[in-house]
């Protein structure tokens, strides 16, 4: 089991978007720090999935396309577009992976890779939020788009209890 951090967006929602996947068996819901440039905590989540299940290239594609992630607006310090990574040999990876999609976009990505530092739990409340909730007008307007994108582009990699957002 591999495990990789996203930031960018509301942390609900990104957790939405990665529990739906299969491959991935985990996701935390939270805040990170990293090392270096970007200590203070943002929003983000940890993803622990099966890289033979969902490669870490399809991760990275859904986690650029599901937020603002040519965007340097005004909220970034608290929705951070990072990459969180636990190597050296991943922080090259996904440097490959970085370039290799920024061909899809027209304005270059702000997506930062950082090395993990540290991780701070959302509240329980908080977790799991679109499936616990998934007809609450934030989940309707914000996360349930995030998920038919995933069915439109990446319906191979949806769980089939998923198919319906």
């Amino acid at each position: 089991m591999n495990k990789i951090g996203f930031g960018g967006g509301c942390h609900w929602c990104t957790e939405g978007v990665f529990l739906s996947l299969q491959g991935v068996d985990k996701v935390e819901q939270g805040f990170i720090a990293s090392l270096g440039e970007e200590t203070g905590f943002s929003e983000a989540v940890i993803v622990h999935y099966n890289p033979k299940k969902i490669p870490l290239s399809v991760l990275t594609e859904i986690h650029l396309l599901t937020h603002k992630s040519t965007s340097n607006h005004s909220m970034r310090s608290k929705y951070r577009s990072a990459v969180y990574v636990y190597s050296k040999t991943q922080y090259e990876e996904v440097g490959i992976i970085l370039k290799d999609l920024q061909r899809q976009f027209t304005k270059p990505l702000v997506t930062k890779i950082l090395f993990f530092d540290v991780f701070k739990d959302s509240e329980d409340q908080f977790k799991n939020y679109y499936y616990s909730n998934p007809n609450k007008p934030f989940c309707k307007t914000f996360i349930a788009p995030k998920l038919k994108l995933l069915l439109s582009r990446f319906s191979e990699y949806v769980k089939p209890t998923d198919q319906t957002f």
